[in-house]
């Protein structure tokens, strides 16, 4: 069965297609009708949609996470593309196709692991090193990795986002940290690599993203410290001695304070030179990859500008 990309969606479509039912709500308008707020997802991302004059008996022919056939027509409203749904039909997996659907890159994910190693490879601490081999030898650890996401969808809101994210800021931390001799080139490394390690466990990535109970309860930084500790002890358990602490403390403190302020969540500001250099790292490359997002797409009339977006109190220029 042929379908539209949610990428290559246009203003004025009539569609008659499938799509996975990433999220759903009934609710109910000022005049007391009822209708249904839609997310809708495939392979190329997400779409909101809406289904006026709905009830319990729609609402509950399918789930979160379904495959579903919508009848509807796309429009631009407050300068979002959008689905007005006129119906929905529940579908088995086998009516799709997963290519259509399946967001993870295998071989991408696999180039990225490689890289991944090869960068902890270049760190010359001898317990950094360890540490670091105390990870990647851990199987259940690097498979968690490899499928994780960065985020629900702010930046690298994928499977496999997580590691494209971690091996960018890696890659930046080679290019500068060399310019900065009063930087410590391994241990901003190894802050690339640990500092959002807790959203393996923070964020499902199987389906569509969404928060874990321990990941809402909890959060990834502290998840991430916990992480830290438990390696920290198995090194010890290989070397039989004791993990340098103050070299612990600065690892930790890469980990809670790269969000760079308190309102964004960390529980400390950055105060050493490598936590400051990695909150900017983290920073340039998230909102990289957000607003390259945003411009994708993005269906302003305007060939130079995108939409004002509120998010981020702009509009952006388009490439040429």
């Amino acid at each position: 069965m042929s379908r539209t990309p949610i990428n290559e969606l246009t203003d004025g479509m009539t569609l008659g297609q499938s799509f996975q039912a990433a999220d759903k709500q009934l609710r109910v308008n000022r005049q007391g009708g009822k209708y249904i707020l839609l997310k809708l997802s495939d392979r190329t991302g997400t779409i909101a949609a809406m289904m006026w004059n709905a009830d319990e008996a729609v609402f509950d022919r399918f789930d979160r996470g379904d495959f579903i056939h919508c009848q509807g027509r796309t429009q631009v409203h407050n300068g979002a593309l959008q689905i007005i749904v006129t119906d929905i039909e529940r579908m088995d997996s086998g009516e799709v196709s997963a290519d259509d659907f399946e967001r993870f890159d295998a071989q991408q994910v696999q180039r990225n692991v490689t890289r991944l190693k090869e960068l902890l490879a270049t760190v010359s601490q001898p317990w950094l090193g360890r540490l670091a081999e105390a990870y990647l030898s851990d199987e259940e650890f690097v498979a968690g990795f490899s499928q994780a996401a960065a985020a629900v969808s702010n930046h690298h809101a994928f499977p496999g986002g997580l590691l494209e994210h971690t091996v960018n800021m890696m890659e930046l931390v080679r290019l500068i940290a060399p310019r900065y001799s009063e930087l410590d080139t391994d241990l901003l490394m190894m802050g690339a690599f640990l500092h959002d390690l807790g959203k393996i466990d923070e964020l499902k990535s199987s389906g569509e993203i969404s928060y874990t109970d321990r990941g809402q309860l909890i959060g990834h930084i502290v998840i991430g410290i916990q992480l830290l500790g438990t390696k920290i002890d198995q090194v010890e358990q290989i070397t039989g001695e004791v993990f340098p602490a103050t070299l612990r403390y600065h690892l930790e403190h890469l980990i809670v304070s790269h969000h760079g302020v308190l309102e964004y969540g960390s529980p400390k500001i950055p105060v050493t030179l490598e936590a400051v250099a990695l909150h900017h790292i983290d920073n340039l490359d998230a909102k990289l990859a957000s607003y390259t997002s945003i411009i994708e797409r993005d269906i302003a009339a305007d060939g130079n500008w995108t939409n004002y977006h509120p998010a981020i109190g702009r509009k952006l220029w388009k490439k040429s």
